[in-house]
């Protein structure tokens, strides 16, 4: 069987239990976020790979686990700036420059959400969180300018630490719509 792009797909049949539950447009079960990137993407007619793999908990292990090179990994990270969470997306061979961040909100402080503020806010656990906002996720969306450098794809975990998706890093730019400046070094 093909994908619509032409190609076999690499999915399996995913199960989700529980009811959907949506608060102000947005996914808030951890089981359906797979299912409403999946739907996003097949609606806006975009490309995508799926992988089911074992569970991975550094950029490095997910790279692996999707045989993709570590810079085609975009690394979503949820951070508190000041009194706002953000969801500020990279490439995974790359680090957070804090000192950008701050200096592009004008912020005094920046940090890593907790994994209980996580939780609260994705419903996701670390290391699971799509690179997507609104409708995915009730976070504004931020990505460093270098995503896509290297190569024009981007590999991430989508909901879980057991499943991805691999596209085109310019159609995720084209349909997550993130605002985009440099923090990354």
């Amino acid at each position: 069987m093909k994908d619509k792009c032409g190609k076999d797909p690499v999915r399996a049949d995913y199960a989700v239990s529980g009811e959907s539950t949506k608060t102000e447009g947005h996914v808030c079960d951890s089981n359906d976020v797979l299912p409403a990137i999946r739907q996003w993407l097949n609606d806006s007619k975009i490309c995508f790979r799926e992988i089911e793999h074992t569970p991975t908990h550094t950029s490095e292990e997910s790279a692996k686990a999707r045989g993709e090179p570590l810079h085609a990994g975009a690394k979503a990270l949820v951070l508190k700036i000041d009194s706002d969470f953000r969801l500020l997306v990279l490439p995974a061979d790359r680090r957070l420059d804090s000192n950008a961040v701050k200096r592009h909100f004008h912020a005094k402080k920046v940090r890593f959400a907790t994994t209980e503020e996580l939780k609260q806010l994705t419903n996701l656990s670390p290391g699971a969180v799509p690179p997507f906002g609104s409708p995915i996720l009730p976070l504004e969306l931020f990505a460093d300018e270098s995503i896509g450098d290297h190569e024009d794809k981007v590999a991430f975990n989508a909901g879980s630490l057991t499943h991805s998706v691999v596209m085109r890093a310019s159609d995720w730019i084209a349909a997550a719509r993130p605002k985009q400046f440099r923090f990354s070094k």
